[in-house]
């Protein structure tokens, strides 16, 4: 058999969960491993130049319904109920807890002990049981990993995560939309996930329980990436939600990359929360996004849902036969030019990425703090046809903080936190239009991504600084007259349509979706 469970019982093992088992545990089994455990019980293939591709079967993305947070007393309070935290009764997690518990007697359970914080102070110890081999990989690749065998030895999870696709939870005995199920019990510091391949679940799980411990120390965890330039101190944060250009752009090869996803901004600096990248794949090109592009041809890289050839084993990273979500994951090592401390400190510049689909907002646009705080609280961007099933027209999202699903807490809280630290620290914010300009979506083009680059760069080079802004009350943003390098009528959306009163229209209408959104938050 490849691969052998720990030599010697572990100091905190399964039974701490009531879990007891006869059959083999595999306890932090590296990569190689791993790998052969996968292609073994068929789980993946292993592709040219060896990333290993798994599929994920009827679940390509995150089941947001799926995800329910349990009504117990010492949460209870602090909890944003509502569309994004569904509650889920103690007695309907008991009852799922106990049959998972017995499914687990199967044949193989695999075991990661990692770190969800690269600060040691503020670092969340997680215990990962899987059924599959490459979840074991993927969070080995996403969290931070624990090299010193005799720290593992008697390594005590503050959470443990049950990953178990295979089990199906029952919606009329167990409280659930569906056989799928996305259990948090922040008491019992435990998730259940069941009913779903897609590994991306156990990933902002920890996310969740980060964003729910670390205000009341007074860190604000953010759904951005992170880079510096010439030292630690010169911070760049780019939050955004998938498909505008978060870990594209802070993966830059004259800037050091902290992290691609998720981090945390203490009273020291900025730190990362994660050990790895989890990048989307889809029409990935090496001349663009060429760090990226070289991560799908190494090993160690869990790529999803990517399409392979079955005999040469070569990547088709241009097909969405499967989904337009293929992903990349893979160790924060992979990346050339980053700090696998993952720390930084506090940021001089804030990015807010939004792939705006109508073609109305400028390609880069200042923000004062009050209008930061308004786009923070927006979270806006845009779902185009084929990003998901059944969207066949631009459709306006609003995720607050730019990352609704994964806050228990209310927004506020989070906006409250950014507030204070933007202006104890004098960081400059803007806004960036990833998306469409020359027209709406299906009319006009998509800004390109060295354009995207230049704006960024000049706006970290400090060039942005001096040039003269028009507020756009509309959108609450402050409108720049010119950048040093690119002609004026780049930074001006409605120069490039061909209509300039169709323009208008559209931006009204999506001013009203902002003010209608806002007026939300307003009112709580």
């Amino acid at each position: 058999m490849t691969g052998k469970p720990a030599a010697a019982p572990r100091a905190h093992g399964l039974e701490m969960l009531g879990i007891d088992r006869e059959a083999v545990t595999f306890w932090n089994l590296p990569a190689p491993i791993l790998y052969e455990h996968a292609v073994r019980h068929g789980e993946g293939l292993i592709a040219h130049l060896g990333p290993l591709v798994v599929d994920t079967g009827c679940h390509t993305g995150r089941s947001p319904d799926d995800k329910f947070t349990v009504d117990e007393p010492s949460s209870r309070d602090r909890i944003w109920w509502g569309a994004f935290n569904h509650p889920i009764s103690e007695a309907h997690f008991d009852g799922v807890w106990a049959r998972m518990r017995e499914f687990l007697a199967i044949p193989e359970l695999y075991v990661q002990d990692c770190y969800g914080g690269a600060d040691p102070r503020f670092r969340l110890p997680v215990r990962i049981v899987s059924q599959y081999a490459w979840h074991s990989l993927f969070m080995r690749n996403m969290l931070i990993r624990e090299h010193d065998e005799a720290t593992l030895h008697d390594f005590r999870p503050e959470f443990t995560i049950i990953d178990a696709p295979d089990f199906k939870a029952d919606p009329t005995t167990d409280g659930t939309r569906s056989g799928t199920c996305i259990l948090i019990h922040l008491a019992k510091k435990l998730v259940l996930i069941g009913g779903t391949q897609y590994a991306g679940e156990m990933k902002k799980s920890v996310f969740s329980i980060l964003n729910y411990l670390l205000p009341l120390r007074g860190v604000l965890g953010m759904h951005c990436s992170a880079n510096y330039g010439a030292d630690r101190d010169d911070v760049a944060l780019f939050f955004g939600l998938s498909g505008t250009g978060k870990t594209t752009l802070s993966t830059s090869p004259d800037r050091t990359l902290i992290g691609d996803d998720e981090h945390g901004w203490s009273d020291d600096g900025v730190f990362n929360f994660e050990g790895g990248c989890y990048a989307k794949a889809i029409r990935i090109r090496e001349e663009t996004e060429p760090e990226i592009y070289a991560t799908t041809r190494r090993f160690g890289t869990l790529l999803e849902n990517v399409v392979i050839d079955p005999t040469t084993r070569r990547l088709d990273l241009d097909s969405a036969a499967r989904t337009e979500n293929t992903r990349a994951s893979y160790p924060i090592t992979h990346v050339p030019n980053a700090d696998p401390a993952g720390v930084g400190g506090h940021p001089k510049n804030i990015f807010f990425l939004t792939y705006d689909a109508f073609g109305v907002l400028p390609p880069i646009a200042r923000l004062t703090a009050e209008q930061a705080m308004f786009h923070f609280l927006a979270g806006y961007t845009s779902k185009v046809a084929g990003t998901e099933q059944g969207i066949t027209e631009p459709q306006v999202v609003f995720s607050p903080c730019f990352g609704g699903p994964f806050l228990p807490l209310h927004p506020k809280d989070y906006a409250k936190l950014l507030g204070e630290k933007i202006d104890r620290h004098d960081v400059r914010c803007w806004l960036v239009n990833t998306g469409i300009t020359g027209g709406p979506y299906g009319i006009g083009r998509r800004i390109a991504m060295p354009v995207t680059r230049s704006l960024v760069n000049a706006a970290l080079g400090g060039k942005l600084d001096d040039v003269p802004t028009r507020e756009d009350r509309a959108f609450h943003i402050s409108r720049l007259a010119s950048c040093p390098g690119l002609e004026g009528s780049v930074l001006d959306p409605r120069a490039s349509w061909a209509d300039p009163e169709a323009y208008d229209r559209k931006a009204a209408e999506l001013s009203a979706k902002f003010e209608e959104n806002h007026d939300k938050y307003e009112k709580a």
